[in-house]
């Protein structure tokens, strides 16, 4: 693997609250997700690609996570696994207060693989906390997932929502890629595509003037 490409594999809060727990998954479905993750981190040990799990854990009173609780444990496919480093956190993004950017540094690590949950939430945010820190980011859509939300902001499907981040993220922030085209890539070296805002908003312009659907 060229030096510019060496990577970590982000294994996201694979918790069970979030399979069939306080917070199911909803879109893409878990089972699914579920497989990927567990695909992408077989290929990772293959590759010699580092592995960090990263769990979330939440105080004794919260509804999702809670310390010491079965829904905050991590799911036994991922503990089966295994990994490379660990960490806890409490905050959307895995680099706020866990020291992953020095572990990451300290491994020559220049790109992050994001895989987990939740696509909006926790994924989004290491994604663009990533980007900030330096790091080329990576996310694989089919191993990630949504749930749906309705507040005082209006409603949208996990689908809906899953669908526009993943729009979002691979218009400025990340390389999103099925979970087939990530092993792919790293078996061969091929440099995944990442878009940018000017010419992703120039698609859906053309696309609309010629009576295209969004």
């Amino acid at each position: 693997m060229p030096h510019n490409r060496r990577r970590a594999l982000i294994v996201i809060d694979v918790q069970n609250d979030y399979i069939g727990g306080n917070l199911p998954i909803e879109y893409p479905p878990v089972e699914q997700s579920l497989a990927n993750i567990g695909r992408a981190m077989d290929a990772a040990k293959k590759t010699s690609i580092p592995v960090v799990v990263v769990q979330n854990i939440l105080p004794e009173n919260m509804p999702i996570m809670a310390k010491g609780t079965f829904g905050a444990e991590l799911h036994h496919s991922i503990i089966e696994r295994g990994w490379d480093h660990h960490i806890v956190k409490d905050l959307p993004s895995v680099f706020t207060n866990t020291g992953l950017e020095e572990w990451l540094r300290s491994h020559d690590i220049t790109t992050i693989t994001v895989v987990g949950y939740m696509t909006h939430n926790c994924d989004f945010s290491t994604v663009v906390h990533g980007l900030h820190s330096g790091f080329t980011v990576e996310l694989l859509s089919d191993a990630t997932g949504s749930v749906p939300y309705a507040n005082r902001a209006g409603s949208a499907t996990a689908e809906e929502i899953h669908r526009v981040m993943t729009v979002v993220m691979q218009s400025r922030f990340a390389s999103v890629m099925t979970t087939n085209e990530w092993i792919s890539a790293i078996t061969s070296g091929a440099v995944p595509e990442r878009d940018n805002i000017y010419n992703s908003n120039q698609r859906a312009r053309k696309h609309s003037a010629a009576g295209g659907h969004s």
